[in-house]
């Protein structure tokens, strides 16, 4: 017998709980924490953070501070619009996938490449908060949250510190496109944006 793709899902998340999870009740097989763990093993999500490498940037990231709010702006329909207009806008501004790439040193030095223009900096990494902090001399200290799996990560900003950092990086940048940036992301209070990155 066939099984479709959702009943394997089932299956797949059913066998994770049976074999890592020792739930004293029901409230602790689906409390927050278990699922975590549960959706961490199937997507590749890691707690030990190794940013060494160069991470390229794919497109623009969209997270929700809490779930009420994703639903309160209409779901992940809501936030893949908002993803879809940050995209056109720093495209805009010459931040396309392929042409931004952060490289970052085991001795917490840092290159960043825009359209062939390198940038060095420092970083550190706080996994108490999950939070990146990204210095470019004096020019621009910025934390960012990082969600982290082997393959991607995606540094998140509030909409200022992304302007910021938008605002450093390009030499293109135009006050129209920066306004249409604060725009995509005042329009939905509670989210955080910025720039997911794949490891190359």
């Amino acid at each position: 017998m066939k099984l479709n793709n959702c009943t394997r899902w089932v299956w797949l998340f059913l066998l994770m709980i049976a074999t890592n999870v020792q739930a004293q009740s029901l409230g602790d097989l689906f409390n927050k924490e278990t699922l975590g763990k549960v959706v961490n093993a199937v997507t590749g999500a890691n707690n030990n953070v190794q940013l060494e490498g160069t991470w390229t940037y794919k497109g623009s990231a969209i997270e929700f501070v809490s779930d009420n709010l994703l639903m309160k702006a209409g779901g992940a329909a809501a936030a893949s619009a908002a993803e879809n207009k940050l995209d056109e806008q720093l495209s805009k501004v010459g931040i396309k996938p392929g042409q931004l790439s952060f490289t970052f040193a085991a001795d917490s030095t840092m290159s960043t490449t825009v359209a062939g223009k390198t940038m060095k900096g420092k970083y550190s990494y706080n996994a108490e908060s999950k939070q990146v902090k990204l210095q470019f001399a004096r020019l621009l200290n910025i934390d960012a949250k990082l969600n982290y799996t082997t393959s991607n990560i995606d540094l998140l900003f509030n909409s200022d510190k992304l302007l910021k950092l938008i605002v450093f990086l390009s030499k293109q940048t135009s006050n129209s496109t920066l306004q249409a940036i604060s725009s995509v992301a005042d329009s939905y209070d509670g989210m955080m944006v910025g720039l997911e990155l794949e490891k190359l």
